[in-house]
């Protein structure tokens, strides 16, 4: 697993070894910012379900201005740690532990809004839909802000859906990738 593109282009991240953590490939992430081009520099980026934080950091590497990745398993934790660590990424980006699928109660007292915001949560689980859930109820979104949902193909997002705007959708492999616009 590497950076594709930006100042960190072609740093390779520490990969997690096992089951618990599914990184988005490099093809799929390559495609997913080809999409977002214009929306990266300047972005005020959150990671759900952060993993690794591939996406964060690629985000960061192409111009984002900061990241904040939020996991609740120690093994993504510590990953995510080490990658961010070893991309010297310290002074733009915060690492939340929490759960997800109880609130987002840990973002309210922090800085900015964020325009761009990925999930990856575990696939068939049905965490997406509470997790858009949370994220309307903390009020932590810009108008306008865009949404990356890397989810199993057989994982619908309904459209429509309170408040989102369903733009864009893109398979590969296994993995449906849906785009969504924050409409408030």
């Amino acid at each position: 697993m590497r950076i594709i593109s930006g100042s960190l282009r072609g740093k390779k991240l520490h990969a997690f070894h096992g089951k618990d953590i599914r990184p988005t490939s490099d093809r799929t992430r390559e495609a997913i910012f080809n999409i977002l081009f214009d929306r990266i520099r300047g972005a005020v980026v959150l990671d759900l379900f952060a993993g690794s934080g591939a996406l964060g950091i690629e985000a960061l590497s192409r111009g984002a201005d900061m990241a904040t990745f939020i996991d609740n398993t120690a093994a993504a934790v510590s990953l995510l740690e080490k990658n961010v660590h070893a991309c010297r990424l310290e002074k733009r980006t915060r690492i939340i532990v929490w759960d997800i699928e109880r609130n987002l109660n840990c973002l309210q007292s922090h800085g900015p809004r964020y325009n761009l915001i990925f999930l990856d949560p575990p696939y068939h689980k049905d965490m997406t839909l509470p997790a858009l859930s949370h994220l309307k109820e903390s009020r932590v979104m810009a108008p306008g802000a865009r949404l990356v949902i890397e989810h199993g193909s057989t994982d619908e997002i309904p459209d429509p859906l309170a408040d989102f705007e369903l733009l864009n959708q893109k398979r590969y492999g296994k993995t449906l990738v849906s785009f969504l616009g924050y409409m408030l």
